[in-house]
């Protein structure tokens, strides 16, 4: 990659992967100080990482316009050329967006892992390789380019300019904060409001922790956030429609997390917060928290004693397995091992 000045990323996915696309960026521009990096990414996620100091330019795939989508990126790529194209995706949608950037190198998955004929849009390929995390995967990009994948980095923030935010927003709370992110972008990765429930009363009670309910506002989650205080013998504080970047101001200020398999599981590892994470419909070795408190895991994905292997195969019906005594469990786990260096920070 020596060579190599303006880059494009394609990862257009969801929050998740775009925390998991930040050491990749990061390490790209410690490699090559003053390489150009744009990444094509829908307008949700680009909230999280607009502004970012290893990202030069972010240009919005907005999949709610359809098929215009694809017609609205083809003419803003139109003006720009690049000298490398990186992949991260195995869609067909990613496919044809990568064809429309003009490089003359285009890297992507191997054969085996591209899904769609995603790999008849790339000109060079990754070599085959098991599964493993999405993070690891990720970096398998960076050795292709021989370039450093160490240290890993996200630099997510909070920024400067978030911090009196951060402060305005924690300064009611006379206890430390454990955010529960109520539900996910899949209904098969939700868990149930009603143990939320009970599991907030215990922070409150137990743990001397403040629940505070986070996420979007979707119908679900408003759902979600709705029975939950109605159960809860103390109703739990709301912060839901806050965005992802005060969401990153949240749990970088809080304890703990508690979190099913969605974005901002990813964020708290990267703000280094302990997250106590509920796996039961995807695989946690591939996409339960990065390298840190795999001991908080509530692991409902495989069966007792089970060495099931790395894959992207997804279980259904095992959200229910997880039971409240469960997850308070792994709380008490965090009260022993992290709870005396996990202060908030704001």
């Amino acid at each position: 990659m020596n060579d190599t000045h303006r880059i494009c990323i394609v990862m257009m996915s969801a929050a998740g992967d775009a925390v998991h696309t930040l050491p990749v960026v990061n390490a790209l521009k410690r490699h090559r100080k003053h390489c150009h990096i744009t990444w094509i990414l829908q307008p949700a996620p680009a909230t999280l990482v607009q502004g970012h100091r290893a990202v030069d330019e972010i240009l919005l795939f907005d999949r709610s316009r359809g098929w215009r989508a694809f017609g609205d990126i083809h003419r803003t790529l139109a003006r720009r050329t690049f000298d490398l194209v990186i992949n991260l995706q195995v869609y067909f949608k990613a496919g044809i967006v990568t064809s429309f950037v003009r490089a003359p190198e285009k890297l992507g998955f191997d054969r085996a892992r591209a899904r769609d004929f995603n790999w008849l849009f790339t000109n060079r390929k990754i070599p085959p390789h098991p599964n493993q995390h999405v993070q690891d995967q990720y970096f398998e990009f960076l050795r292709a380019l021989d370039v450093a994948v160490e240290p890993v980095e996200w630099h997510l923030g909070p920024r400067p300019d978030e911090r009196s935010w951060q402060r305005e927003f924690f300064a009611t709370f006379e206890r430390r904060a454990a955010p529960i992110i109520v539900a996910t972008s899949k209904p098969e990765k939700d868990w149930y409001p009603e143990r939320w429930a009970e599991v907030a009363d215990a922070l409150w009670h137990d743990f001397d922790l403040e629940p505070v309910l986070v996420g979007g506002r979707s119908n679900r989650e408003l759902h979600a956030e709705r029975l939950i205080r109605e159960r809860a013998r103390r109703p739990p504080r709301s912060a839901l429609g806050s965005g992802l970047r005060k969401l990153t101001a949240i749990l970088d200020g809080s304890a703990v997390a508690l979190a099913p398999d969605t974005g901002p599981l990813h964020m708290a590892v990267a703000l280094e917060r302990p997250v106590i994470s509920l796996m039961g419909y995807t695989n946690p070795k591939r996409t339960g928290p990065y390298r840190r408190y795999q001991d908080l895991i509530v692991d409902a994905y495989g069966d007792p004693g089970e060495d099931y292997p790395v894959s992207m195969e997804t279980r259904s019906g095992r959200m229910a397995r997880i039971q409240v005594r469960d997850v308070l469990d792994r709380v008490d786990r965090w009260r022993q091992r992290y709870s005396t260096s996990t202060g908030p920070k704001a």
